[in-house]
Parts: structure tokens; C-alpha cells; sequence
């Protein structure tokens, strides 16, 4: 009994801030890139990003996986022992109506990008890069989307533990806030402004799956890829 009282306890002397701060820790995991992409690489290829040649490409895309995977590791890892938060814990079936739900912004989101492509995305990466770099890239955006998940999870914890209410995407809002912003830094305004609003959306949908890790990822994923 006291040792149930003392974890009980534990628990509730965890702050928001604590999530709060894996979260930052998974966006600065995907602020690593920046670093390669603009720092690191250039100096070693000597040339810019744009310049490198199809093998150079696949090994910034390697080491930066290589980084994501470990940063995702180490927080998940970190939750469940420090904070006793099990991210891989099942969520609760879903109903019909969340699954509705979930089609129609994996919907939306495909509209999204096909008028923004001007086409089939996937189609139009594939054709564009050939099966090999396709390959790569598409493994990329596999590790991407388990940092940016990361994100709405903790960002979510640390909004409810502050403001005691649930059922409101607060992970989104910072998903979305912190994606848009890299990409406004990185890319430019619009496509970050696009970003956020995705964000949002993939904040909705870690909700209504029912705070299920495995299946938000798959679905983020989708609506990430398509």
C-alpha cells in the first residue's frame, strides 16, 4: 500500500512543464536537420543542399533518420521510466464515428496535397526521384512523422495537467506552431502556414483515435505521405 501511495504521489507532482519540455526536446530532434542540411554538409560536400548529388542526398537522409530514431527512443524511453507516462499503451477501441472522423481529414488532407501538387503526390515523388531515392525519402518522412507525433503527445500531457481539461487538441495547436515555424524558417511563409494547419489536424486526430500511439502514427502517416 505505500508503495502504491508513493508512486500515486510521484505522479502528481509532475508538472506540465516537464512534458512540456519533451516535446521541445522532439522538435529540437527535428531541428537537427537544420544543422546537417545547412551547416554540417555543405562544409563537407562543398556545396549547398540544393547542389548535392543523388548519394549525398540518401546519406543526409540516413544520418538524419539515424538522429530522429534515437531522439524518439530515448523520449519515449524517458516518459515511461522518469514520468511513468507509457506512450505504447493501447487506447480504447475506436467507434464508428471516430473512424469517420479520422477518414475525413485523411480526406481533406489529400485533397490538400493533390491540388497543392497539382497531382498524385506519391506518383509524381516517384517519378520524379526514381524507385531508389523514393525509397530514402520516403523512409525520411517515417521518422518525421514519429517527432512530429511526439510533439502533439507531450504538448497534449503538458496543456492538460496545466489547465485540468481534456478533449481539446492543445497538442495540435503546438505541433503546429512549432512545424510551422520550422518550415516558415526553412521553406517559406505559406508552407508554413500550411504546416500549422496540418498540425492542427494531426493534433484532432491523435484524440480521436483515442490517444493510441500506434494507430495515430499510422494515420498521420497517411495523411502525411498522400
Amino acid at each position: 500500500m505505500r508503495k502504491q501511495t508513493e508512486t500515486e504521489g510521484k505522479k502528481q507532482g509532475i508538472k506540465g512543464s516537464s512534458y512540456l519540455n519533451l516535446g521541445l526536446y522532439a522538435f529540437a530532434g527535428l531541428g537537427m536537420e537544420a544543422l546537417y542540411a545547412f551547416l554540417l554538409e555543405p562544409a563537407l560536400y562543398g556545396t549547398t543542399m540544393e547542389n548535392w548529388n543523388s548519394g549525398q542526398t540518401m546519406i543526409h537522409w540516413c544520418l538524419t533518420c539515424a538522429t530522429w530514431g534515437i531522439f524518439a527512443f530515448v523520449l519515449i524511453k524517458k516518459a515511461r521510466q522518469r514520468y511513468e507516462f507509457d506512450l505504447l499503451k493501447k487506447g480504447a477501441p475506436l467507434k464508428p464515428w471516430q473512424w469517420g472522423l479520422c477518414l475525413l481529414l485523411l480526406a481533406l488532407a489529400f485533397w490538400q496535397s493533390y491540388n497543392s501538387w497539382g497531382g498524385f503526390k506519391v506518383y509524381l515523388e516517384f517519378a520524379g526521384k526514381g524507385p531508389l531515392l523514393f525509397a530514402f525519402q520516403y523512409l525520411y518522412y517515417a521518422f518525421e512523422t514519429m517527432l512530429f507525433l511526439l510533439i502533439i503527445l507531450f504538448g497534449q500531457k503538458a496543456c492538460e495537467v496545466w489547465f485540468h481539461k481534456e478533449g481539446f487538441p492543445y497538442g495540435g495547436i503546438l505541433c503546429g506552431l512549432t512545424w510551422g515555424l520550422g518550415h516558415i524558417l526553412t521553406k517559406d511563409f505559406a508552407t508554413g502556414i500550411m504546416g500549422a494547419a496540418l498540425g492542427f489536424a494531426f493534433g484532432c486526430v491523435f484524440l480521436l483515435v483515442n490517444r493510441d500511439l500506434k494507430k495515430a502514427y499510422l494515420i498521420l502517416l497517411l495523411m502525411f505521405l498522400l
